[in-house]
């Protein structure tokens, strides 16, 4: 296929790809042989902040050896200055002529926040026939400390800092939480982070 007739049906696919799937997803075609001004089309740029003759980046840290050589990534995590969420998947079209990467960069940011509420609108407690029969016990169970402690951050675990992952795990060894047993291997992975950083996270709470 021609160079022409290849970046025609790209900034056509361009296009299509930005209206389908609305304000939120941003389409941008590079052209790889050409880092210095690289972006030679682009549909919904407030995505990312970019425009038409930025010179090439990518969103995140990857192998970027691997990327220039025509890798496609699919469904990876970007990376924004704004913070806001990124997945992104960048295909490529080459010949001796010519070099395209065709990327799709969609903000779930407020995905996101709804996922949160949804997941708050949606929690129950025990069934009501157990809750009636239930005697009055002062000990709470892991799931419910974790939530809890959830709660006093306000904002889902994507979002969250360092500073506010260290609030999560100051409340829960506040409630004594750690000493429920393998409560460290649960925590970790509801919070997508090792055990050892949360052993380092007690640590420097300690020295507070």
């Amino acid at each position: 296929m021609e160079n022409k007739n290849v970046l025609d049906f790209l900034k056509r696919l361009a296009d299509g790809l930005a209206v389908m799937f609305g304000k939120n997803c941003e389409v941008v075609i590079h052209d790889m042989k050409n880092f210095e001004s690289s972006i030679i089309y682009i549909a919904n740029e407030h995505v990312t902040g970019r425009k038409k003759g930025d010179p090439f980046n990518i969103l995140g840290v990857h192998e970027v050896d691997s990327f220039f050589k025509g890798d496609d990534i699919v469904n990876y995590q970007g990376k924004v200055q704004n913070d806001h969420l990124i997945k992104s998947s960048t295909f490529h079209i080459k010949n001796d002529d010519y070099h395209y990467a065709i990327g799709i960069n969609y903000d779930y940011t407020d995905l996101s926040h709804a996922q949160s509420v949804l997941t708050e609108l949606t929690k129950v407690g025990a069934p009501i026939d157990e809750a009636i029969h239930v005697d009055n016990q002062m000990e709470k169970t892991l799931d419910k400390l974790y939530e809890e402690a959830m709660e006093t951050i306000g904002k889902p675990l994507a979002l969250m800092k360092k500073e506010d992952r260290m609030q999560v795990v100051k409340y829960l060894d506040e409630k004594d939480a750690f000493s429920i047993h393998k409560s460290i291997t649960i925590i970790s992975e509801k919070m997508n982070i090792s055990r050892y950083t949360i052993y380092n996270y007690l640590r420097e709470l300690k020295k507070e």
